[in-house]
């Protein structure tokens, strides 16, 4: 125990560890159960005992998200009339006037570029799949496409920052914050949500993307790194043993609570809990990341990147282990889905590097018994668009940004399986029936893990926020 000068403190000393003890037991407990959140949330907020407020379908969410724009032309979108269209010009009546990023609005050509690669049906559901997935084939009737959403967003960092926050503007907090906010953890031992990146690309993805914006910190996601130690600082510095920073611990939680009950400041008792937290983790993520217990048969369904930390099929292999644990929300990343040239070549390559993990961690939790209450959402921030951007040839071209539709797919808790939903017309450009907006997907999720997204909300200078803003419907044709 570290010796603590007396002219810190208005107190004596016996007084000061007296009240620090009985404050760090109580910010322990918090920090145990993650529900005792009374100096968080402001007066008239609704707290955690309003929530779940509807049947819970998902237990935990696993969001594939695939950063950079996946083209729903080339994999999920079958146009065959468009071959006999190869070079035309996309007609005025298809484009309508619809804005262009910066990338193509000069050019003086627009066109149009049949994907190159075949499509079939498959499974009893007849879904269309693109030949680049053979392994999201194998697993189409478990799976409910979308082939109708859309955003108002047209360049990445506003449209990935809309969809994970339902606002383009930063500032915003994340779906796995708000779901953390609204219904803590399963798991004292690690975080409720965490956050994996995997990919290479042009396109940053910020912190702010699984961060709380508005909310206390403690519900921000916990990202997992792929090289050293998975959460920073989680080994102790040379020279420190166990004990010697627990008592360091204890020490920082009996002065943090003094310093709670002087100021009142709710991020003060984050820290504490943050503190505690990276405690515990020291030895839960050793074990989650431990792969040793992992049959062969595991890499076999996964693919050998799975042993590798960082890659997309590690990232898949971790979600099914964190679901496992009791972890509520795992957010993955995976770059470099930005084809504007070369898409071709770059597409091929992106889906060998996700398709059979994607398929994998759907199989996976389903044979252990998990997809009966896990959701697992895959889908980027906008589509791809029909006309060539650059030089075509007839082995090559470029997609721009389309946020006028584009194609997901959802699986698991709640979801009907085997379906499709919305129809677009002959070029993927416009929606022709049953139109799916972002914040319509928010609310679904919300909704299956037994939140009406409409109650979750929190007050904010003057002003009570939701993850949907003033908008979104639950997609009632996408539930079982």
């Amino acid at each position: 125990m570290t010796i603590l000068n007396d002219h810190l403190f208005a107190e004596n000393r016996r007084h000061f560890f007296a009240r620090g003890s009985q404050a760090l037991g109580l910010a322990a407990l918090a920090g145990l159960l993650q529900e005792s959140k009374a100096a968080d949330v402001p007066a008239g907020t609704p707290g955690l005992s309003d929530f779940p407020d509807l049947p819970v379908k998902a237990k935990r969410i696993i969001y594939m998200f695939q950063s950079g724009a996946p083209s729903q032309l080339d994999l999920f979108e079958h146009k065959p009339t468009l071959e006999s269209m190869r070079g035309e010009e996309l007609p005025d009546s298809v484009r309508q006037g619809q804005r262009l990023t910066g990338m193509t609005s000069g050019q003086k050509s627009f066109p149009i570029a049949p994907t190159k690669f075949k499509f079939k049906q498959y499974g009893a559901s007849g879904a269309w799949l693109s030949e680049l997935l053979p392994h999201t084939a194998k697993i189409a009737d478990d799976l409910c496409f979308i082939k109708t959403m859309h955003t108002e967003a047209i360049n990445h960092d506003p449209a990935i920052t809309f969809v994970q926050t339902g606002a383009q503007q930063a500032g915003r907090p994340s779906l796995g914050s708000w779901l953390s906010y609204g219904l803590g953890s399963e798991n004292s031992d690690l975080p409720a949500f965490v956050a994996m990146i995997s990919g290479s690309g042009d396109q940053p993805l910020y912190d702010r993307l699984w961060g709380s914006g508005f909310l206390p910190t403690r519900y921000a996601g916990v990202k997992f790194r792929s090289l050293g130690d998975p959460v920073l600082y989680l080994s102790n510095p040379p020279g420190i043993s166990s004990s010697v920073r627990r008592g360091m611990l204890d020490d920082l939680a009996a002065m943090n609570a003094l310093k709670l009950k002087e100021s009142g400041d709710p991020e003060i008792s984050t820290r504490i809990a943050q503190y505690e937290m990276a405690y515990r983790m020291q030895t839960s993520v050793p074990e989650l990341t431990d792969l040793s217990g992992e049959p062969a048969s595991t890499f076999d369904l996964y693919g050998e990147d799975a042993r590798k930390p960082g890659t997309f099929a590690w990232n898949c292999l971790m979600a099914r282990r964190l679901c496992e644990r009791g972890v509520r929300f795992v957010q993955m990343f995976h770059r470099g889905w930005d084809q504007h040239l070369e898409l071709p070549r770059n597409i091929t390559a992106q889906c060998k590097l996700t398709d059979q993990p994607t398929a994998a961690l759907v199989l996976d939790l389903k044979q252990r018994g998990l997809l009966q209450d896990t959701l697992v959402v895959w889908g980027g921030e906008f589509g791809r668009a029909v006309y060539c951007q650059g030089k075509m040839t007839p082995d090559d071209y470029g997609r721009d940004h389309h946020p006028r539709c584009f194609s997901i797919w959802m699986t698991g808790a709640g979801i009907k399986p085997g379906t499709t939903i919305g129809e677009t017309d002959d070029f993927s450009y416009n929606i022709v029936r049953d139109p799916v907006h972002v914040h319509d997907l928010n609310a679904t999720l919300l909704h299956l893990a037994g939140v009406n997204h409409k109650k979750l909300t929190y007050k904010y200078q003057g002003r009570h926020f939701r993850l949907t803003d003033v908008h979104g419907e639950v997609i009632q044709a996408a539930l079982s």
